[in-house]
């Protein structure tokens, strides 16, 4: 079993250290929020009183954090991962960040001479917890390979990409088209429901026609109907509107990075920004169903 360095323990990173920890792994997890900490050290986690400690003599670093700005910090800050860890130590980023901070991360450890990939995931906290996740690995192919071998436990689809930030470029398109589906299933929904449709009806229809999405099967925004679905849980979140809105905004600076329009995306990123501004980041994604029916107000 190996020894495996865990920076990044919230709503994603700290139940992928688990899943690690619980498939036999020595895993060292580092978070600044003291919960995070103490709720991975109760699945079986070994808190790190810092980056310093929990990447000394590990096999392999896994990272989990917000931005982009926050992955530079820990891997090229002073006291980051590469100040402090071994070359032989094989680096993984599973953050969602943009592609200049993961060339970024990429060009910095190939210069300290460490092994590193990008590996963002798919699959949301349902898919953290469940050990469902699906990884796009960009990087070199011996890294990519040994990467792969550690991500396991944690994962239902593995799938290398190709080189440096090919990964992260997967993400933020998977992401785009996630959430333009999810907006178009949400104005879907309200019309049938206004149309007279029963909504069970109408969804068994959409789920097995032309109309049917990863959105559509897992996140519909209509309490009743799916089980996994915020919806049953006034819109607790499963994945909050705040990072939503962080990922289809990544897309949208790489699509102006490259001169490709993205009229649509850039309509939705304007819905989900008006549920911020309403008080609702915190809110999960699927709320943005309230900007059709009419019930922002009311939402809590």
């Amino acid at each position: 079993m190996a020894v495996i360095a865990w920076i990044g323990l919230g709503n994603m990173g700290g139940s992928m250290s688990v899943n690690l920890a619980t498939a036999g792994h020595e895993v060292r997890g580092f978070d600044l929020n003291a919960e995070a900490v103490a709720a991975a050290e109760a699945g079986g986690v070994k808190p790190a009183g810092s980056i310093a400690d929990a990447v000394a003599g590990a096999d392999v670093v896994f990272t989990m954090l917000p931005k982009g700005e926050h992955a530079r910090a820990v891997y090229l800050g002073e006291d980051g991962v590469l100040a402090h860890a071994d070359t032989r130590t094989l680096l993984v980023d599973s953050s969602t960040i943009d592609i200049a901070s993961a060339q970024a991360l990429h060009d910095a450890a190939a210069a300290a001479g460490f092994r590193f990939v990008d590996a963002p995931v798919s699959g949301g906290m349902s898919g953290a917890k469940a050990a469902t996740l699906t990884f796009m690995i960009g990087g070199e192919a011996g890294a990519v390979a040994e990467a792969t071998e550690y991500i396991r436990p944690m994962a239902a689809n593995i799938i290398p990409t190709g080189g440096a930030t090919t990964g992260q470029a997967a993400k933020i398109c998977n992401n785009l088209m996630l959430f333009i589906n999810l907006a178009s299933t949400a104005e879907g929904a309200v019309l049938a429901d206004r149309l007279g449709l029963d909504k069970q009806v109408f969804w068994d229809i959409a789920s097995v026609s032309s109309g049917d999405s990863w959105a559509l099967r897992t996140w519909y925004p209509v309490a009743g109907v799916v089980p996994t679905a915020a919806s049953n849980n006034d819109f607790a979140p499963t994945f909050t509107t705040e990072l939503a809105n962080k990922d289809i905004g990544l897309a949208i600076s790489a699509a102006r990075d490259t001169g490709t329009p993205l009229e649509i995306g850039e309509h939705v990123q304007q819905l989900f920004q008006r549920l911020i501004d309403s008080g609702k980041a915190g809110m999960d994604c699927s709320a943005i169903v309230k900007l059709v029916d009419g019930t922002l107000d009311s939402a809590t």
